[in-house]
């Protein structure tokens, strides 16, 4: 059965959830007596702060989609180097047939230009063994052992450099639910605990009450700060 993917239950940024965590973990060591209270005591708190570090150490997005963007990089001047050897293939049988010829047409090079990554190795090595079946014909315009060698080694080498940028493809989705889940979990403990020093300060200190609330912009914040100054 597939994996469900993982939402987030946040719509701000991990960097804007990573320090509003500790903003408000600071406040509760401030109110620690209260909170204990509720059960909510140091140890836990401490728990909160292992978590929060946990999760800036986990490697971001654009850290993830860099790499991937090197191999997706390398990948495509593979790619470039096998239709070269093709090609190179290609301008000897064109000057042996016809290129509407079915002898041509059998190394179904027509569209190598459009070709999907997997239809472009695939071609390659269909043109390596055609080229082989029809190596004594097209001696006489250069093609030999050599040539054709050319596009196997550009083939193993497209291949590998393919696989290597699918595995980082794969490793970003990975991390990317990997920091959504444990953006959740810290997410739902800072709301645990803002709901705690909310309910602490409703009702004897505003300000207070103010410390836990939770925005999910900076302009959140900046609005709340007017309307309290136009409340003094």
């Amino acid at each position: 059965m597939k994996k469900q993917a993982v939402n987030r239950k946040y719509n701000f940024p991990d960097a804007d959830l990573y320090v509003q965590s500790l903003e408000r973990i600071r406040y509760a060591q401030r109110d620690i007596a209260q909170f204990t209270k509720y059960g909510y005591d140091k140890h836990r708190l401490k728990a909160f702060m292992d978590k929060c570090e946990k999760f800036r150490q986990l490697p971001d997005d654009d850290e993830v989609l860099g790499d991937q963007m090197v191999t997706t990089e390398k990948k495509s001047i593979s790619a470039e180097k096998l239709k070269g050897a093709i090609r190179s293939v290609m301008t000897r049988v064109g000057m042996k047939y016809s290129n509407r010829s079915g002898r041509y047409r059998k190394f179904g090079t027509a569209k190598l230009g459009d070709m999907t990554d997997a239809q472009l190795l695939f071609c390659g090595r269909r043109v390596a063994r055609v080229a082989r079946q029809q190596i004594d014909f097209l001696a006489e315009v250069g093609m030999n052992e050599n040539v054709i060698q050319k596009v196997v080694d550009a083939c193993r080498q497209f291949e590998n450099a393919l696989n290597i940028q699918q595995d980082k493809v794969a490793e970003r989705d990975i991390a990317v639910e990997r920091r959504t889940e444990q953006g959740n979990i810290l997410y739902d403990e800072l709301v645990t605990l803002c709901n705690i020093g909310k309910d602490i300060w409703v009702e004897t200190d505003l300000a207070k009450y103010e410390n836990y609330t939770i925005y999910e912009s900076n302009n959140d914040q900046k609005i709340a700060r007017k309307e309290r100054q136009g409340e003094v």
